[in-house]
């Protein structure tokens, strides 16, 4: 079978709308690349879908007063709307509360079971007196054991990224009521990981090109050593543990909700028609499998998903993990239950998407924590957006629209500056191909700006506002070379600001669309002579400072 690409973003967790830091880490990184490898002609198949268990879930619904499925749908509806409007274009959004996700994940289940990598055992759980339940790990919190921090969930701490164990807490209290947990025994299944610690570690040794941080973080388990870990939950929402003796326990989300990679795309095959193709991807080992996550998973995408695929035997294995750092806000680390965050459905009220897409690839966290500001945002698009990438379409094609009838003026001949000009879209488009290979998404839309204000100043220094005077043959040829650069610009634009490409190319009244040409191909596109361009708009409009104060005492409040 041909080489294929399978990428797929974290699910996210129907539990609250996105914010920035979701589309940071995870979804606009995957996103870029993405639509790269479309551009380059690749086999590329893009799933993603809504984490609709946990207990994050149950805690919202608990506090809402609502069932979970309330939650999930609420969430669901809208974490998809905000995806499609910021521009993700995944080939199937799924849902982990489908049927076809619950027999998919049972039969994963039974599969390591019936080999002999799930044991049932006797355990002492924490238990509330006063709410009279087994308490799923995020229904306690306490002191990490680690750094000491104050508010460490039962399974996480998110202050130091360290895995936990409710019973390894200091200081437990339950999530709900306050009150202290005590100890009693029940019984939960295990998934033997400590029986894939060396497979994993030579696995992974063969990964020279993983991003340090995975590498790093995964190094530092395997010296502490593998453990098995319970891969079920006393929660009443979920994938029912499909065991004869499992009443009331249902599969813990972090093993259930990677399958729905899985699910996702065998929905994806079925809605087109072909319900096993989605087999073409997932068993063939020649497909390039990568996970866009952030650092917060990677111990799950990067140790314990790869072990559970190994023992199940007849799925590939992940090639690439670009895990990316955290973003915070305005100097603070994002908090929902403060409503410290930026809610990317309320920014898309009052914004177009390419101007936020923008800064987060300028800016993207991929080797240590990013700081979004409404400020640095207002510079971003004002000085960056409007005033180089921005400045150069609308004034060149309104100078032709003026003095050539908005037809691309006749190409002459080109002189040392013309020649320099359209060589460095060819530079650009490989240095941005190369940079986003290499999952470096900052180095590649940089480089596209770079090929902006190389732009400009072939313009500045050619001057076609003085040579139309006095030789309007010269002029002719700098705006023919101006269009033929703006033209490359429309389809390297499209992995980073997909809906300004769009416009642009509408502006150039270029045939087809933008969508079928080819990266490699970019160097020798070319608008005819004489070719009638489109109706002229502004693609990116300068951001007020009334705007922005107004955003960040929203924030503020």
């Amino acid at each position: 079978m041909a080489a294929k690409i399978l990428v797929t973003a974290a699910l996210p967790y129907a539990n609250g709308p996105l914010h920035l830091g979701h589309l940071a880490g995870a979804y606009i990184p995957a996103d870029v690349y993405v639509r790269y490898q479309r551009l380059k002609g690749s086999d590329i198949l893009f799933i993603c879908g809504s984490d609709e268990h946990g207990v994050p879930i149950t805690i919202r619904a608990d506090r809402e007063n609502v069932s979970p499925k309330e939650i999930v749908d609420r969430y669901h509806d809208r974490m998809k709307e905000s995806f499609r409007r910021i521009g993700l274009a995944f080939d199937n959004y799924s849902r982990t509360s489908l049927p076809l996700h619950h027999k998919i994940a049972q039969d994963f289940f039974l599969n390591l079971y019936n080999k002999g990598y799930i044991k049932e055992q006797s355990i002492q759980q924490y238990y509330c007196p006063t709410c009279r339940r087994f308490l799923p790990d995020r229904y306690i919190e306490g002191e990490c054991p680690h750094c000491h921090r104050q508010g460490a969930r039962g399974d996480q701490c998110e202050a130091c990224g360290r895995w936990l164990e409710p019973e390894q807490l200091l200081s437990p209290q339950c999530k709900e009521c306050g009150s202290t947990p005590e100890m009693r025994t029940t019984t939960h299944w295990y998934f033997r990981l400590s029986e894939f610690q060396q497979r994993l570690e030579d696995w992974q040794t063969s990964k020279t090109d993983w991003k340090s941080n995975v590498r790093e973080f995964c190094s530092g388990w395997f010296k502490e050593g593998l453990t098995d870990r319970p891969i079920t939950r006393d929660i009443d929402w979920g994938i029912p543990v499909p065991l004869p003796n499992a009443d009331g326990k249902v599969l813990y989300v972090w093993f259930d909700a990677p399958i729905g990679y899985i699910s996702s795309s065998v929905e994806w095959a079925q809605k087109q028609g072909a319900p096993d193709r989605w087999r073409d991807y997932w068993m063939n080992p020649e497909t390039k499998l990568i996970h866009f996550i952030g650092k917060d998973n990677i111990v799950f995408h990067a140790i314990v998903w790869p072990a559970t695929l190994m023992a199940h035997g007849d799925f590939i294995l992940p090639s690439q993990i670009p895990a990316n750092e955290f973003l915070n806000i305005e100097g603070d680390k994002i908090s929902t239950s403060r409503n410290w965050a930026v809610w990317v459905d309320d920014y898309l009220e009052v914004f177009p998407p390419d101007p936020l897409r923008y800064w987060l690839e300028s800016n993207a966290p991929e080797s240590k924590d990013a700081d979004f500001t409404w400020k640095d945002f207002q510079t971003s698009n004002n000085s960056e957006l409007a005033d180089v990438l921005g400045n150069l379409i609308n004034r060149s094609l309104s100078f032709i629209e003026k003095n050539f009838e908005a037809k691309v003026p006749p190409s002459g001949t080109l002189r040392d500056p013309d020649r320099a000009i359209l060589a460095e879209i060819g530079n650009a488009t490989r240095r941005i191909g190369a940079a986003i290979e290499d999952f470096q998404v900052r180095a590649a839309v940089g480089a596209l700006m770079d090929l902006a204000r190389s732009g400009n100043k072939y313009f500045n220094d050619e001057a076609p506002w003085s040579s139309f005077k006095v030789d309007r043959a010269r002029c002719a040829t700098t705006l023919n070379t101006t269009v033929q650069l703006l033209a490359a610009l429309a389809v390297l634009m499209e992995p980073f600001l997909p809906f300004s490409a769009e416009k642009l190319w509408r502006m150039l009244n270029a045939p087809g669309s933008h969508h079928d040409q080819r990266w490699n191909d970019v160097p020798e596109l070319r608008l005819p002579d004489g070719h009638p361009l489109g109706k002229r708009e502004i693609l990116f409009s300068k951001i007020e400072d009334a705007i922005i104060e107004e955003q960040i005492a929203k924030l503020k409040k």
